[in-house]
Order: C-alpha cells, then sequence, then structure tokens
C-alpha cells in the first residue's frame, strides 16, 4: 500500500499552498524557501500525472484533481496531529490516594468525583476524609486537599480557594421558627464546625456579638454541622463551596446577605516529587478546572436583609421533608473547621 501513496513532503507542500492560496505563504509555514515548495509542488504532479493547481497571477486555483485530494489530505493530516497529540499526553493510568476536607469531600468532591473518573477510566482513586498535614509527608497520599494557612514547609502548595461564611438553614426549620432579625438566632440553636470563632466573627459583622446563645453544639468538623443544620436541628454556617450544591438544590436557604471571610482557605498540597507525577498533574488540573463550575457566593438566595431588619412571612421558606432530630450540647472541640 506505501507503493501507491504520493510522498510525504509534496503532500505536505501541496495541503499547505492550497489551505494559504500562495506559494510564498506556504513557504513561510513550512519554513522553506519559494523554491522548495513550488519544487515539491512540480514533484506531486510528476508523480500523480496530473495538474494540481491552475496558475493564473499571484493566487493559485485548484484543479478539479486538486480539489479531489485536498480533503483527504487534510484529513490525514488532522488524523496524524490528534493521533500525536494522544501519543503526548501523559499517562493517566494507575491508582492516586486523596485525603481531603471532610467537609470538602462529602459536599463538594463526591458529588463531581464521576466527572473525573469519567474522563479517566484508568485511574483508581482512593479518598480519604482528613484534614491532618501529615498526610503530605505520607508516602501512601498523593494529594491533599486542606483547608488551613498554607504554611506547609518543602511541600508544593497552591491557594485552591478563599471562603465566605453565612448561616444556612433548612426551609422546613424556618418555615415554624422564622428569622425576622439576627437576633432571632436567639430563638434557634448554633451549630459550630470549630471552637466558636467563626459564629463569633459573623456575628460581630452583623451587631449581634452580645446575642444571647443558650444553645450551642461544636462539632469537629464543617460536614457534620453543616448535616445538622440540613436535618432541621437549628443554624450553622456554610460557605461558598461546600454548600453550593445543598442551596442551589434548596435543601438549605441563605437567610441573611452577610457574608465574612473565613480564617483560613482550601489548598492543595501534595509532595515536590509527586508534583510531575502524570496522574497527580491530571487530578490538580481537574480540581482547578470543576472550581471554576462551582456556584458563585449564593447570596442571591439571602431572605432577610439585615440593612433593614423587617419581618417576613414564615411561607417564603419551601418545606423539605428532612426529619428533625434532638442533640444534646458539648463542649467545644480543639479542631478548626475543616
Amino acid at each position: 500500500m506505501a507503493s501507491r501513496l504520493p510522498p510525504l513532503n509534496p503532500l505536505r507542500a501541496f495541503e499547505a499552498t492550497a489551505r494559504r492560496g500562495a506559494v510564498s505563504a506556504a513557504a513561510r509555514e513550512l519554513n522553506v524557501t519559494h523554491g522548495a515548495v513550488s519544487h515539491q509542488i512540480r514533484a506531486l504532479e510528476e508523480s500523480l500525472g496530473t495538474t494540481l493547481f491552475e496558475r493564473n497571477g499571484k493566487r493559485l486555483k485548484l484543479t478539479p484533481q486538486g480539489a479531489l485530494l485536498l480533503p483527504a489530505v487534510t484529513n490525514a493530516f488532522s488524523e496524524i496531529a490528534a493521533a500525536t497529540a494522544l501519543m503526548k499526553q501523559p499517562e493517566t493510568r494507575g491508582d492516586i490516594t486523596i485525603s481531603c476536607v471532610p467537609a470538602l469531600l462529602s459536599l463538594w468532591l463526591l458529588p463531581r468525583l464521576n466527572t473525573f473518573t469519567d474522563q479517566f477510566p484508568g485511574v483508581k482513586v482512593t479518598l480519604i476524609a482528613s484534614n491532618d498535614p501529615q498526610h503530605l509527608r505520607s508516602l501512601d497520599t498523593d494529594v491533599s486537599l486542606l483547608y488551613g494557612d498554607g504554611n506547609w514547609p518543602d511541600c508544593w502548595t497552591r491557594l485552591w480557594s478563599n471562603l465566605r461564611l453565612f448561616p444556612v438553614a433548612s426551609p422546613t426549620l424556618l418555615n415554624s421558627r422564622p428569622l425576622r432579625s439576627v437576633r432571632d438566632l436567639a430563638d434557634h440553636a448554633l451549630f459550630h464546625g470549630d471552637d466558636g470563632r467563626e459564629w463569633n466573627t459573623w456575628l460581630a459583622a452583623a451587631d449581634a456579638i452580645d446575642m444571647p446563645r443558650d444553645r450551642q453544639y461544636f462539632m469537629s468538623d464543617a460536614r457534620l454541622s453543616t448535616e445538622a443544620a440540613l436535618y432541621g436541628q437549628g443554624i450553622a454556617l456554610g460557605d461558598n463551596i461546600t454548600a453550593s450544591n445543598l442551596i442551589a438544590r434548596g435543601e438549605l436557604v441563605v437567610p441573611f446577605d452577610l457574608s465574612v471571610p473565613a480564617n483560613d482557605a482550601f489548598y492543595v498540597a501534595c509532595r515536590q516529587a509527586l508534583r510531575q507525577s502524570p496522574i497527580v498533574k491530571v487530578f490538580i488540573d481537574w480540581l482547578f478546572a470543576a472550581l471554576e463550575e462551582t456556584l458563585p457566593e449564593p447570596q442571591a438566595s439571602a431572605r432577610l436583609h439585615l440593612r433593614g431588619r423587617g419581618g417576613r412571612s414564615a411561607d417564603t421558606y419551601r418545606p423539605t421533608a428532612t426529619p428533625a432530630k434532638r442533640l444534646i450540647p458539648t463542649s467545644p472541640p480543639r479542631k478548626t473547621r475543616a
């Protein structure tokens, strides 16, 4: 079959000249001389025993034979280029182990994980729910998504997302016990995903730091406090990343139009030696691409503007079938929001 194919270089010269409409333009593209391109086209015409261009003036026009040949040549070069690009892609088969902040893992990563595994079916993913930076030292962990200040020496670290914090609640709860002003929070249980500093920051911004807080529950991480709010137990502080799906589906609502910056941020980190690993690279690239598709801070769904402090009817909120459960107050944990 190879003996029936025209030589490659003359085909390249023909395709470039036909596409650009001039020998000089093709010569510039191929980084050869005008004469070299003309010679290659003549050699191709002699090989095929036909004329490929009508030479009238400076611009060339394809003959019927040239017009018949061009699509096949163009497609062939396109397929060669595509196959070459695939060959140059990093190997994406193998295992990858990811440690991730529990709230981010449950509420953001897992709902989107199929978009990664569908794109890279040859990659086996193992997930660990943890915000422990010690995973960065473990040979068993490839990538870590951490909530913190990003100061982990001797590791590759990149800021993934800053966070804004705001109260979130179940629509069912607010249908039965409305929030007409920030002071109505005193009638609800407050759930903490840290030692209490984040709620203090938000209440200070809302001019309510002195508000009575009789019922407070301290959780080991923000996943638990968010789930408690989801079950209609009280009010938690959500954020623009982990709570975005629940808010978009109407399972949680944002009752106030005030948000505050979180103390820390989400970071992607790994050992320096792993940064250029093909599987690590494609996963980190996917993480940042997926983040761009995450909903922005959902303050547009706020029901009550703190500036107005006005009342509103309970039926503003859509009811859900989520049952309520009783909780027993606990002492604050030492762990920070995770």
